[in-house]
């Protein structure tokens, strides 16, 4: 890529937009330290630290994109090996997305066939209550958290309700009971085939394919796909069959007509939002795929 084509960022402007990211992030940051600090652990805001593998340092760290050129003090950006020096500043390496094609053509893939689809509101939620069905309460994952109704209640109201969960990595997590009870066998493999825009895990997935891809991807990206994948865990376990009280969060009480109402009002919000940064990130990651092999051509 030649500097012509860059955006040239002066040290004052660069480090105002790091710090304006690191202000947006210590809200998230702050707490989950503190809370691995006691020793103690939270089913709603641990969930994007524990369930993807991206720590807090990544999330704080602040870079611009690949369509930037930093000058000033870069030394700290240059010593990653995802920056090289373009003239006297520095600016994000890109061959080194090059062994990555496969994995960012996947990327891409799912997020523009995901937006193609309408959205699917009728797993209502299911899918938390599909990984507790018929287990006793010291057998599930967030055991440190009492359920709201019994273990026969919680499956009378997944046998009354149903399973159509499209999600590989919701279904995995299904208790052996559950599994059969899907309407559908989503795998790896058929990802792409499976994901519909209206599922939370699916929207709170933006975050980890945005996150595969930084430094490339700017933070500020990166951070919106992380808030709209907490918005979508905070939905997940209101209506999970966790009673969560303690913490803040009023359950949603799927058991009901009026929480199912309540739940698809709330599902259509997120997939609203995540609509907007799907097609941003799917355009970006585009961008990133073009330039690369536009660069191996050339070389």
């Amino acid at each position: 890529m030649s500097h012509d084509a860059l955006i040239e960022l002066d040290e004052p402007e660069w480090t105002a937009r790091q710090a304006r990211h690191q202000e947006r992030t210590e809200p998230w940051i702050a707490p989950r330290l503190e809370r691995r600090r006691l020793g103690r652990t939270h089913p709603v805001d641990d969930f994007l630290f524990d369930y993807y593998p991206y720590s807090v340092g990544k999330l704080a760290t602040w870079h611009p994109g690949h369509r930037f050129v930093l000058f000033g003090s870069v030394d700290p950006f240059l010593a990653s090996p995802s920056y090289r020096r373009e003239g006297a500043g520095a600016t994000a390496d890109l061959a080194r997305l090059t062994a990555q094609q496969p994995r960012l053509r996947f990327a891409i893939d799912v997020l523009e066939r995901t937006a193609t689809r309408a959205p699917n509101l009728g797993c209502l939620g299911m899918h938390e209550w599909a990984m507790v069905y018929r287990l006793a309460p010291q057998e599930v994952r967030h055991s440190s958290h009492p359920l709201r109704l019994s273990p026969h209640e919680i499956a009378d109201v997944v046998d009354e309700i149903g399973l159509r969960c499209t999600h590989i990595d919701a279904f995995r997590f299904f208790t052996p009971a559950a599994v059969p009870l899907n309407a559908h066998e989503p795998t790896r493999a058929t990802q792409p085939d499976w994901e519909q825009p209206a599922c939370l895990h699916a929207n709170m997935d933006l975050y980890k394919y945005a996150s595969w891809f930084s430094p490339f991807v700017g933070s500020d990206l990166v951070a919106d796909c992380f808030d709209v994948a907490r918005g979508a865990r905070e939905l997940d376990m209101s209506a999970a069959p966790y009673d969560l009280e303690s913490l803040g969060y009023r359950p949603i009480r799927m058991e009901t007509s009026e929480g199912r109402r309540e739940y698809v009002r709330r599902q259509t919000a997120v997939a609203a939002q995540a609509a907007e940064l799907r097609s941003e990130l799917a355009s970006a990651l585009a961008t990133l795929e073009s330039t690369v092999l536009n660069q191996a051509q050339l070389e």
